[in-house]
């Protein structure tokens, strides 16, 4: 599952995107990302896309502003009907891929049909990656894992808000609470060719 892979974050002129654009360039995430996404098609494993978006009443209306919300809605990030809101080119779903209902809060499974639609496809093991590390990634894994998937998480398609001494953290914290922790190489190494072909 890719979470939040939107312009918002990931373009250079997204609302969000300088918040990480020294940790992306550092761990590389966009790159390891498109080519998580390329192996996982080529492997033909079902992808998940978890984009989080907000409408003028959610931003209006909210009575309990969470910090992290209160940062979101005062920059207007992830407008539902925007450009910011919209998946990043090179990281959006392909006819035949499930595109999860917009996620409002952090973790994705807990607000949106995703459990649901991991369990209509069969999905026992999960691999999380996207953004913002921290946040939403590091819930939804969590919530996976509570659920009893097995859940991977990766060091080098996600990154924290906090610099090289979160992201430490934040990889210590994966290795805790998933059953496999791994980078992007490693993970396709181990995904072999081809879901169908064995």
């Amino acid at each position: 599952m890719l979470i939040d892979t939107v312009n918002d974050i990931f373009s250079e002129n997204g609302k969000g995107y300088p918040l990480f654009k020294d940790e992306f360039a550092r761990i590389g995430v966009l790159e390891n990302l498109v080519r998580l996404l390329a192996g996982a098609r080529e492997r033909e494993m079902p992808i998940f896309f978890c984009p989080m978006s907000y409408t003028e009443e959610d931003y209006t209306t909210w009575k309990h502003l969470s910090g992290i919300h209160q940062e979101m809605y005062e920059k207007r990030m992830f407008e539902a009907g925007s450009w910011g809101a919209d998946f990043h080119p090179r990281l959006g779903p392909r006819p035949g891929e499930i595109t999860i209902i917009p996620h409002k809060n952090i973790d994705v499974i807990a607000n949106t049909d995703l459990d649901v639609q991991l369990r209509q496809h069969g999905v026992e093991y999960v691999a999380v990656a996207g953004m913002i590390g921290t946040l939403c990634v590091e819930s939804t894994a969590r919530s996976a894992m509570e659920r009893g998937y097995h859940v991977t998480t990766f060091t080098d398609a996600t990154a924290a808000i906090g610099g090289e001494e979160a992201y430490a953290e934040m990889v210590r914290r994966y290795r805790l609470i998933s059953h496999a922790t791994l980078d992007v190489g490693g993970f396709l190494a181990a995904s072999g060719k081809s879901v169908r072909s064995g």
